[in-house]
């Protein structure tokens, strides 16, 4: 039987627990500093983070094989995730975390469009319902 770490749903609750941090790091990071320099900062933590992580598991020797469609799709990945971070800082800048972070989870409908489109991904009536609340809920929370 697999463990629990091993499945896709763990990692994602654990992604949303993160990302629920960082929104509340973020705002007060944010707070007496220029929001593009603070995602700036955020993304060099990131960076070494991350490194640190390639090293101590030995997977820089993978970076060889990479495809040239590989290393675009990734650099592309890359320029979205950092427009997405600019944005979302500045927003975090301007407005309150409890309404800016489910704006920005908006990304979660737009993915399941764009996965449905683009990547040939299937989802049935409950899952569209699911999308729609996250959309009506996303709304809600925005709206003063």
């Amino acid at each position: 039987m697999r463990t629990l770490a091993a499945g896709w749903i763990f990692w994602a609750l654990l992604a949303a627990l993160f990302a629920a941090a960082t929104a509340i790091l973020a705002k007060v990071g944010v707070r007496d500093t220029p929001s593009d320099l603070a995602t700036l900062i955020r993304t060099l933590v990131i960076l070494a983070f991350a490194a640190l992580i390639v090293t101590a598991t030995g997977q820089w020797s993978a970076a060889s094989r990479l495809t040239p469609r590989t290393w675009l799709f990734l650099t592309l990945s890359g320029l979205a995730t950092g427009a997405s971070w600019l944005c979302y800082f500045r927003a975090l800048k301007l407005g309150d975390a409890a309404r800016v972070a489910p704006l920005d989870k908006l990304s979660v409908v737009l993915v399941a469009v764009l996965g449905t489109a683009f990547l040939g991904e299937n989802l049935n009536m409950k899952n569209w319902l699911g999308v729609a609340m996250i959309a009506g809920g996303a709304v809600l929370v925005a709206m003063r």
